[in-house]
């Protein structure tokens, strides 16, 4: 397929996927009569890229995402640490908002309800 049909197919303009093959996150493709040509499995690792990309991942650990194993593992395993962190503090993001829509305290902080929430947030939960 064209690159015109893969970025329609995946939403991707055709410049970040030119720019992700100057980068070495995406295969050469096949050229004819100069122009690229791209195989279905193209479709399938932009959209990889571009949950990598949502997930936080830079560019150059996308790249280390696709090179050898133990290199690749070690990166998953401490992106992963970083992933979960950042699901408690959005999940306290979450609980702050949502109480202070409903709480009647002119200041928040004053709020007994927050205020025993925030301790909670402070204590570390214990192992599994």
């Amino acid at each position: 397929m064209t690159i015109g049909r893969l970025a329609d197919i995946t939403g991707v303009p055709a410049s970040a996927i030119r720019y992700w093959e100057r980068h070495g996150l995406l295969p050469p493709p096949e050229r004819r009569s100069g122009q690229r040509r791209y195989p279905p499995e193209a479709a399938e690792r932009i959209i990889i890229l571009r949950k990598c990309q949502q997930a936080g991942l830079t560019l150059a650990e996308i790249r280390e995402f696709q090179r050898d194993q133990p290199r690749r593992e070690a990166m998953i395993r401490a992106k992963i640490t970083e992933i979960e962190q950042r699901m408690v503090d959005l999940d306290h993001a979450h609980q702050l908002l949502t109480h202070a829509v409903q709480c009647g305290e002119q200041d928040i902080v004053r709020c007994p309800k927050f205020r025993e929430q925030m301790r909670a947030w402070q204590t570390p939960d214990p192992p599994p």
